[in-house]
Formats: C-alpha cells, sequence, structure tokens
C-alpha cells in the first residue's frame, strides 16, 4: 500500500471524546509501522437557535440555544496490511463520527 494515503475525518460534540479518540488512532498507527499526520483540528461548526420563550407575545424574551461541532482531521501516510486490520479492530466511543477516505 505504498504511496497511498487513509485520511480520518473525526466530529462530535465533546472536544474530550474526540482527542482521545484522536489519540487512540494516532498510537495504533504508529505502532503498526505508519507515518502519522495530524490530529489536526479543523474548524469547529457552531449553530445558533433564538426561540420565543412564551407561545404567544413578548418578543423581547428570547432564549438561545447553541450546537457546537468540533472535527479533527487524521492523514496515515503509507499505511502497511497491518495498520488497516489494527484499525479495523479499535473499538472508539459512540460520540464519535469517523469518516475514512483512502
Amino acid at each position: 500500500m505504498k504511496g497511498q494515503r487513509i485520511r480520518i475525518k473525526l466530529q462530535g460534540f465533546d472536544y474530550r471524546v474526540i482527542d482521545q479518540s484522536a489519540s487512540e488512532i494516532v498510537e495504533t498507527a504508529k505502532r503498526s509501522g505508519a507515518r502519522v499526520s495530524g490530529p489536526i483540528p479543523l474548524p469547529t461548526h457552531i449553530v445558533k437557535l433564538s426561540v420565543n420563550r412564551s407561545p404567544h407575545v413578548d418578543k423581547k424574551s428570547m432564549e438561545q440555544f447553541e450546537s457546537r461541532t468540533h472535527k479533527r482531521l487524521i492523514d496515515i501516510l503509507e499505511p502497511t496490511a497491518q495498520t488497516v486490520d489494527e484499525l479495523k479492530k479499535l473499538n472508539l466511543p459512540s460520540g464519535v463520527d469517523i469518516t475514512i477516505n483512502v
């Protein structure tokens, strides 16, 4: 698999869980003999919502909510067959969304 690259993108609402998962992936890849670039923090996506507190009138009374999506990017350069096998066996928390591009 020389000359190939595996790009792993992690997303989630809790940055601590994402950083922990990223460090597990990096350790696993380095242990299997691949070069690793990252984790690279990508911009946080923030969604803000404003909702009326009252169902009737009083527009001045609003409640604000926000959702933050944290992202990390990991590039595994020159992966071996052992690297792919080790990454398949890896158990990660449920709060992390993983996208893998080869």
